[in-house]
């Protein structure tokens, strides 16, 4: 699981956490990590970091603790981080390989029983995905529901098993049933506009009339949900579906014209000030938003508006400054603009200028890619060779972010990429917020050190 913005917050609790362990404790979080890709192992309570250990030589940490809250934890190992449910007497062991980082990670102690189901949970969802969204959403609503509902009975079968084998408290057992419960709604939320994209409808698909009853369900407050990556994503997904159902209904389409992307935007950001009031859940939903309405490249005119909107719901959200850091990260890549100054290095040490590489005849594409997601650099890899065969006056170069040094060169060898084309960059929250990096096939066009189209699709923009 990635995450793309702990920042000063990490680096502050590194140099902060020092000293002796306590004799005496009521939490115990420790383990071994092959190939570390950091020195440091960080515990965190949603945003909040509680503590950290550093490896020692042979890639093992100890945390431990005095005291701590029952809940949803993650810890931080850069650049991955994985879930944990912690309650006061734990005692955790867990061993991964970053090379397959979730895949690999195991957790032995008191309290294995709820975080390995979770962990069973997140890889079977990882491979389910692809089969839902490109064969189920296919079928009629009635079958597509049935086949939903076959793979939430079973998965609630194998946690009423577990609870039989190993007794797990309320708290544990809510997290995991709500990890089961708001994955199996997400894709519900979804089915009808993945539904219209495979059959080429211009409508969406009638519905059953009980089709939504699920929502009658929804907690939209739940303070120990606010962080679960299944509850959120459904939220999110959740608010823009009730945004553009609604609008459908209430709406005059033909008044919107140009300002289409600002009235559906402001609609959500109405729906989360009316259903949500768990401070950091509405922070968050309304920074998603914003976040997703400034990478759409709306204007400058219809951003004042929306953020004049944002305000007015939520004057104190803690991203005010993370978005306007984004806006300005936008308003640096607009065309025939020089490429920020940022520096790379070649497999040499070397460092260089980023604009100096875009020199020369043609253009130059500037795309991004990561050691630890090899699904990822494989795919990448792919398109960017049928791209240079398609436009072979263009030149493709690959910039290595949130990977060890010694990692990067392993991967350009072991994927066969040419060194020539391959840099490698130190501080990827710099390249993220410098220049916009949020999608995962985003490329920048560049000619002479100008920019030609600084949000550019590697999947669409050729």
């Amino acid at each position: 699981m990635r995450n793309y913005y702990f920042g000063s917050l990490v680096l502050a609790l590194l140099y902060a956490c020092g000293g002796d362990p306590q004799p005496k404790h009521s939490f115990y979080f420790g383990g071994e990590i092959v190939n570390p890709t950091s020195e440091y192992v960080v515990l965190f309570k949603g945003e909040t970091p509680v503590d950290s250990a550093k490896l020692d030589a042979s890639g093992r940490f100890e945390l431990r603790l005095d005291t701590i809250q029952n809940g949803l934890y993650h810890f931080f190992h850069r650049p991955e981080y994985q879930y944990l449910y912690l309650e006061p007497g734990d005692s955790l062991q867990i061993r991964l390989n970053t090379v397959a980082f979730d895949e690999s990670l195991v957790y032995s102690g008191q309290g294995e029983a709820v975080n390995n189901f979770l962990m069973d949970l997140f890889l079977e969802a990882e491979g389910e995905d692809p089969i839902i969204r490109d064969g189920y959403t296919r079928l009629e609503p009635g079958v597509f529901r049935h086949r939903l509902d076959s793979l939430l009975g079973r998965k609630l079968g194998k946690l009423e098993s577990l609870s039989g084998e190993e007794p797990l408290s309320e708290g544990a057992r809510e997290v995991a049933y709500s990890t089961i419960l708001y994955k199996n709604y997400f894709y519900r939320e979804s089915y009808p506009f993945w539904h219209r994209k495979f059959s080429e409808d211009k409508t969406l698909h009638p519905l059953p009339g009980d089709f939504y009853d699920y929502r009658k369900e929804i907690s939209y407050n739940d303070p120990d949900l606010a962080f679960l990556r299944p509850y959120y994503d459904f939220m999110k997904f959740h608010i823009a579906n009730i945004a553009y159902m609604g609008c459908q209904e209430a709406c005059d389409e033909t008044k919107l014209g140009l300002s289409k992307t600002l009235h559906f935007n402001r609609h959500q950001l109405s729906i989360i000030d009316s259903l949500v009031s768990q401070e950091e859940l509405r922070d968050n939903l309304f920074r998603t938003v914003a976040f997703d309405y400034l990478l759409k490249n709306d204007t400058e005119a219809h951003f004042e508006i929306f953020m004049e909107d944002f305000k007015l719901r939520s004057a104190n959200n803690r991203h005010l400054g993370e978005i306007q850091d984004l806006r300005e990260g936008i308003r640096n890549l607009r065309a025939n603009k020089p490429l920020p100054p940022l520096y790379v290095r070649n497999q040499e040490g070397d460092s260089l200028l980023l604009g100096d590489l875009s020199s020369g005849t043609g253009s130059t594409v500037f795309y991004f890619w990561s050691g630890p997601e090899p699904r990822h650099l494989r795919n990448i890899s792919q398109k960017v060779r049928e791209l240079q065969a398609s436009y072979p006056q263009h030149r493709f170069i690959g910039i290595c972010l949130r990977t060890e040094w010694d990692r990067w060169n392993e991967l350009v060898d072991t994927y066969g990429l040419n060194p020539e084309q391959q840099f490698w960059a130190r501080d990827f929250e710099e390249f993220a917020h410098t220049l916009v990096v949020y999608h995962p096939f985003k490329s920048i066009i560049v000619r002479d050190n100008r920019i030609i189209d600084g949000f550019a699709n590697l999947n669409t923009s050729f």
